[in-house]
């Protein structure tokens, strides 16, 4: 058998996972191949890993692929680069040898920037279409240049380097000729203007960070570099607007519902004036090669696995939910966009102590179902929804798929698709078109979850309550 025709070659450099694998001429992934990241390395809140053993990493799995695919067909292959947002640091220009470890986006030491600046939050929002958390760039590279006040200067004059973990490999993939990054990685850092696409001069003043020392902001197509590996990179951006990008056509009437370790509900905006959605992040999914650039809007719920860790949900039917009248917020670390209330989070109605496990687990199984319709029935008021699509690792449970496509307010489709960053990044790099290659499955709404629809009614009037209070 003749071997698959090759469009391009993605690498999604994830938190934990770095993966690459090849995308043939139907669209289909194959030569997949992953290995674990650089290890993390936390303490007091910081999450740091090797920067170059990282490096090794992903070089290594990019030339396993490539390996596979075989060398006559590699040749300047278009190469698709996906990547964790937020994660960045600091490297020697001469050498290239880091200064700080690779500090993830978990990391939590931006805490204190957060708390000094919150009265700018609401300018950050107008400018960035995000909020102030410690997970963004700005705020933990603010605390590291007030902790080392002296590495402003070899910022400043280009002895020193600074930049997302795409701009790293970028910089070193080009034997540091390109220090660049794309504007959907741009867009994470709460440094660039979401509407201009460039740094902004009044939020880099805010943060107390140079403009100079940033690297170039690119579109994230069409960047047509040639890499030390012969492959030519076409499109760079970040993770969740490549699952993005694979998931959902850009008509604006399809929405993406993933769950996982956290969940967020995404649309492409229908008009300019979604923008201005009070509540709701503003997420610069990519610029294409003609600059034209593609803006979603995104609601989010906040670590929902962890809610559910401690209880059986997997053995949850749609039959068990909606069987009392006790209402729940399953979000342990506060409620996301658009409420942001971090005095609202996991909670009940009444006290469940003497309820069993698999009662507790129904309940939260409905307050993500409830939080998911919310936004749902949110966005389709702005302009009309006509399909969702469930993808993530929580999305695999039944009562959640059953619970969704029964609340919302247009039929609901499960996402069969696997590695969904990686698939978005080999199409956006092979010019093919988002969502051309997707495969789903209809949900079939049950009789069984009738009741839920009723029930989702009377916990919105719960929650208002408690939002009011």
């Amino acid at each position: 058998m003749a071997e698959p025709i090759i469009s391009a070659i993605a690498l999604d450099l994830g938190t934990t996972t770095v993966k690459a694998a090849a995308l043939n001429q139907q669209g289909e992934l194959c030569h997949l191949t992953s290995l674990a990241a650089a290890a993390m390395h936390t303490h007091d809140g910081t999450f740091e890993s090797d920067a170059l053993a990282y490096a090794a990493t992903a070089e290594q799995v990019l030339q396993a692929c490539m390996d596979k695919v075989g060398h006559a067909a590699v040749a300047s292959l278009p190469l698709g680069l996906c990547s964790q947002r937020s994660s960045f640091l600091l490297w020697q220009r001469a050498s290239g040898i880091p200064v700080t470890p690779l500090i993830s986006w978990q990391d939590k030491r931006g805490a204190a920037s957060c708390a000094e600046l919150q009265a700018s939050d609401r300018l950050i929002h107008q400018l960035t279409g995000l909020r102030l958390t410690p997970y963004y760039f700005a705020p933990k590279l603010r605390v590291l240049l007030q902790q080392h006040p002296a590495w402003q200067a070899k910022l400043a004059c280009g002895d020193w380097l600074a930049g997302t973990l795409d701009s790293f490999l970028i910089w070193r993939w080009t034997h540091g000729q390109q220090h660049i990054t794309d504007a959907s990685m741009a867009a994470r850092t709460l440094l660039m203007d979401i509407r201009l696409q460039q740094w902004s001069p009044q939020l880099c003043t805010l943060f107390g960070i140079m403009p100079a020392m940033l690297p170039a902001i690119h579109p994230s197509a069409g960047l047509n570099l040639a890499l030390d590996n012969g492959l030519t990179l076409q499109a760079s951006l970040g993770d969740q607007s490549a699952a993005l990008y694979a998931s959902v056509a850009e008509d604006s009437t399809e929405a993406l519902v993933n769950l996982g370790t956290g969940g967020f509900v995404i649309r492409y905006l229908a008009t300019a004036a979604q923008a201005d959605s009070a509540g709701y992040l503003h997420t610069l999914v990519y610029q294409g090669a003609d600059l034209n650039t593609h803006l979603a809007i995104e609601g989010t719920l906040n670590s929902i696995t962890a809610a559910l860790a401690a209880y059986p949900a997997a053995e949850c039917d749609i039959a068990e939910l909606a069987r009392n009248d006790i209402y729940c917020l399953a979000e342990p670390s506060g409620l996301g966009a658009p409420y942001f209330r971090n005095d609202l989070g996991l909670r009940f109605s009444q006290p469940v102590e003497n309820l069993a496990p698999r009662v507790i687990a129904a309940l939260l199984l409905e307050a993500i179902i409830f939080r998911v319709a919310r936004i749902l029935d949110e966005f389709h008021a702005m302009s009309g929804l006509e399909k969702i699509y469930l993808s993530g690792g929580l999305a695999e449970l039944r009562s959640l798929q059953q619970g969704i496509a029964h609340c919302a307010p247009c039929p609901a489709y499960r996402l069969q698709q696997h590695d969904s960053s990686l698939q978005g990044a080999a199409l956006l790099a092979a010019g093919l078109p988002a969502a051309s290659h997707r495969k789903i499955e209809k949900i079939i709404v049950s009789a069984e979850g009738k009741l839920l629809q009723a029930k989702y009614q009377r916990w919105k009037v719960w929650l208002d309550g408690l939002l009011g209070a």
